[in-house]
């Protein structure tokens, strides 16, 4: 993270009125997935889109800042803007240098990312480590912002991962901490329907959808997550969906609609214990129910 070059926010005008955008998009480049067990070619039809959609970003206004990230199965790292300065980008058939840019950076480093993990790959994708450096990125261009500027701040996800119950306490941690320091988080599912991701987003005031057909991710990407929070309440977005908000169990790591809660603690188990393996607690068993006496017969 340290070594994460940060944009030059100390060139910008401190005078001007304009509201800066940050968009940190989180990219499952994880093998594993089952779409590209399928089809390895939808990894690149995936890039393809998120570079256009960042792009996109960055046109909308000359003081919008970007940053990618890939998250694989056991690391995650940004790609965009990356370590180090890059200053050997030279502009290619009249594009702007700054797509350029985005465009070399993200595919090189995100083949690295690919290559360097040669190892057996899991289905499991470190999402919510990757939200959580995000966070990090992101509190650490709130500190080193000019006075009086604002920097408006949200997190894509896009992913085709299925929901991971294991992770469940690190992804309520990370979206709490998102809803504190006023970052939305936005999901595109681009496989099935993950219901802890969808929490995340309905606790951030983010949004979540499940695309159709993978074919049209950009046009999704472009109508749905480019406008700014503000502006989508003039939009027509697709309807929001009935959030699911199953707790996973701490000792099974599955999702339960009834269960058990440590008072001390609040962890949650899917059957009764009498310790709590989290805080250690001890806790009274349940009194059996009380026998009635048989009433005596009158004679």
């Amino acid at each position: 993270m340290n070594n994460i070059v940060l944009p030059d926010e100390t060139q910008t005008d401190s005078s001007s009125d304009d509201e800066t955008s940050l968009v940190v998009v989180i990219l499952d480049s994880n093998p594993g997935q089952k779409m590209l067990r399928d089809s390895p070619h939808v990894l690149t039809h995936c890039v393809d889109s998120i570079i256009a959609f960042a792009n996109s970003h960055l046109m909308q206004k000359a003081q919008n800042k970007l940053a990618i990230m890939a998250c694989h199965s056991k690391t995650s790292q940004f790609i965009y803007p990356g370590q180090g300065k890059h200053t050997d980008v030279r502009q290619v058939d009249g594009q702007y240098e700054v797509f350029t840019a985005v465009e070399k950076i993200t595919k090189k480093n995100l083949a690295k990312v690919l290559t360097a993990d040669s190892s057996t790959v899991t289905k499991e994708s470190l999402l919510a480590g990757a939200i959580a450096m995000a966070l990090c990125y992101i509190s650490r261009l709130q500190r080193t912002k000019p006075p009086g500027a604002t920097l408006n701040c949200r997190i894509l996800v896009v992913t085709g991962s299925s929901c991971s119950a294991s992770q469940y306490m690190n992804y309520m941690n990370v979206f709490f901490t998102a809803q504190k320091q006023n970052v939305v988080i936005d999901v595109c599912a681009l496989d099935q329907h993950l219901s802890l991701l969808q929490q995340g987003c309905d606790i951030t005031n983010g949004l979540y959808l499940k695309v159709p057909q993978l074919q049209g991710l950009l046009q999704y990407l472009l109508w749905v997550f480019l406008p700014e929070p503000p502006i989508r309440e003039k939009l027509v977005l697709p309807p929001p969906l009935k959030v699911d908000y199953r707790a996973a169990c701490f000792c099974h790591r599955q999702l339960i609609e009834i269960g058990y809660v440590c008072s001390v603690c609040l962890s949650i188990f899917c059957r009764f214990s009498p310790i709590c393996t989290t805080c250690h607690t001890v806790f009274k068993m349940p009194a059996l129910p009380a026998v009635k006496p048989k009433k005596k017969k009158k004679i």
